[in-house]
């Protein structure tokens, strides 16, 4: 599902839930059903949650509204988040949670908007969304990472992404992770995650290391060298035990190793 759909059916279950819970409908109301699509619903949001006495609510509406609507490809990379949420997160059993309530995927819009400016030489404002977001939703995302669709970053709090990371396509990482550098060292010195990887639970993936297509890294592991595509590592410092039995462990979200030996 994506597009049309997904905002299609985003509206139908809120107003399930107002017709249930009226308590709600306000909120509801301004938040999704008086928004146009599902990135002006993010925008909305995400304006609400970081406005203060020196930045207005609509100030930041516009900010992020421009910068989504700059790019397709960002208005598209949010639909695919939303959907790997669902698929992925049992929590998450409608479309509306991630957009109106999960920290991983507000943080992880946060940054397209932050990137974008960040690119388009809007350091300063950039850089205000990114400390925004660090603040309420406890990730800290570099606006000069770069980052694929279909992620999930599951809880959120915790996550360090540095500013020289990259990030491949649907990619699935837990609270706690780090994608951090490895010293003092300037230049590119973050990790560079492929494609499918999944990455559990506390798991810090440090200096500028490439951690191939499809890898699962356990829980609590600290990566400090390259990992094979398809493999699994775990360990302080992780080291490689197996294969993944799983095509694609960041769908698949078992963070079990043992039977990957």
């Amino acid at each position: 599902m994506a597009g049309e759909g997904i905002w299609e059916v985003i509206r139908q279950q809120v107003e399930d839930v107002i017709a249930s819970e009226p308590v709600m409908e306000t909120f509801l109301q301004t938040v999704v059903l008086e928004r146009q699509s599902l990135a002006d619903s993010v925008a909305f949001n995400l304006a609400t949650k970081f406005a203060n006495e020196y930045i207005s609510r609509d100030e930041i509406y516009t900010i992020l509204s421009d910068a989504y609507n700059a790019d397709e490809a960002i208005i598209a990379s949010i639909e695919e988040d939303i959907v790997a949420v669902y698929d992925r997160d049992p929590a998450c059993t409608t479309y509306f949670a991630p957009l109106l309530f999960f920290k991983g995927f507000l943080s992880l819009q946060t940054y397209r908007a932050a990137h974008h400016l960040m690119i388009t030489g809007h350091s300063g404002t950039a850089l205000y969304l990114q400390s925004r977001a660090s603040e309420l939703f406890g990730a800290d995302i570099h606006p000069s990472a770069k980052i694929g669709k279909g992620i999930m970053i599951d809880h959120a709090t915790g996550v360090v992404i540095g500013e020289t990371a990259v990030i491949g396509n649907d990619v699935s990482m837990l609270h706690g992770v780090t994608l951090g550098g490895s010293g003092k060292e300037g230049g590119d010195r973050h990790p560079k995650i492929g494609n499918g990887v999944l990455i559990s639970v506390g798991a810090k993936v440090l200096g500028n290391i490439r951690v191939g297509d499809c890898a699962k890294i356990g829980g609590g592991s600290v990566v400090l060298t390259d990992v094979p595509a398809y493999s699994t590592v775990v360990g302080v410092p992780a080291k490689v035990v197996g294969k993944v039995t799983t095509p694609e462990p960041s769908r698949e979200m078992d963070h079990n190793f043992g039977k990957d030996i």
